[in-house]
């Protein structure tokens, strides 16, 4: 589980600044395509605005997308639906959630969507993985579009082959970030990193990047629960003794401990590679903000 915030909301409000996004509201963005009417859109709920970016590279113009949570304030572990998001889900065609037990709250509300199709990401990007940040798996990403793709069709079946031409070029899109990925990884092998919680975890293994983080620090951070003495020493000695490349950083988790893991990365010299689980303001699309982590980990690798 992640996202789950313990800090006072300014606290959390000033290490996001630099990600803060356009919406002010946290629970009611709304992306639609242009070009045609309303009536003529696909109405698409999505969980996050993440999952809401996906289905508008595969729909383009054709569907109106409403994302839930697109607030790094909004925790979806937490987050109560309002009346607006229980209608919007009504009069879905199609709503995507996140699955892996990160947003169990769209499940309740996507209840209410009685017609709709319902795609879940994580049962066709990683069943069974223990990890449910499955935006950062690409391969699994590319897969959720082309389901997307298939729903949308059945529901306009008019543009069906728009649909699946633009899920092609938004996969092959993300081949290319995968063999960037891989690239890194070939370019420095055996390399080491730490995170402050496990977000971009297949990300980091498309970049072939080991994770030496000790467990028992990341699950504490994920859980809410305090961080054991001795992890705390391992992580702290990771950092200082330059052991790692790089810190990896949610910045959507934000706590004395990751402040400071942050603060001693930097003194150090070890890179921090800051990562989200909603879009931050300065990207276009999924692609745009995964091409941007795609390079700072390339930055960080060779700094």
């Amino acid at each position: 589980m992640t996202s789950r915030r313990t800090t006072s909301v300014l606290a959390a409000a000033s290490a996001l600044a630099v990600f803060a996004l356009g919406a002010c509201s946290g629970s009611s963005s709304t992306g639609s395509g242009s070009g045609s009417g309303a009536g003529d859109q696909v109405k698409v709920v999505a969980s996050t605005d993440v999952w809401g970016s996906v289905v508008s590279a595969v729909g383009g113009d054709k569907v109106q997308v409403k994302s839930i949570i697109h607030d790094p304030s909004a925790d979806p572990h937490s987050y109560e639906s309002t009346a607006d998001d229980a209608l919007a889900a009504k009069n879905a065609q199609l709503t995507l959630a996140n699955g892996g037990g990160y947003d169990a709250f769209f499940t309740k509300l996507s209840g209410e969507a009685a017609s709709a199709k319902k795609l879940v990401a994580y049962d066709i990007a990683a069943p069974g993985e223990e990890n449910e940040h499955v935006w950062y798996d690409l391969p699994g990403v590319a897969k959720v579009a082309d389901q997307v793709a298939a729903a949308l069709g059945e529901i306009q079946p008019a543009a069906k082959q728009t649909f699946a031409d633009n899920a092609k070029t938004f996969k092959s899109q993300l081949e290319g970030l995968v063999k960037k990925a891989g690239d890194l990884g070939a370019a420095h092998p055996d390399t080491k990193v730490v995170v402050t919680e496990p977000v971009a975890h297949y990300l980091l293994k498309s970049a072939k990047l080991t994770d030496v983080t000790p467990k028992a620090f990341s699950d504490a951070i994920e859980n809410e629960t305090d961080v054991p003495a001795g992890a705390v020493a391992e992580f702290t000695k990771l950092i200082k003794e330059k052991q790692v490349k790089a810190l990896v950083n949610n910045v959507q988790t934000v706590t004395p401990l990751t402040t400071q893991a942050v603060t001693d990365a930097k003194a150090s010299g070890v890179a921090v590679v800051d990562v989200a689980e909603t879009l931050p303001a300065n990207v276009t699309g999924y692609i745009d903000w995964m091409t941007k982590e795609v390079d700072s980990l390339a930055g960080a690798l060779t700094s």
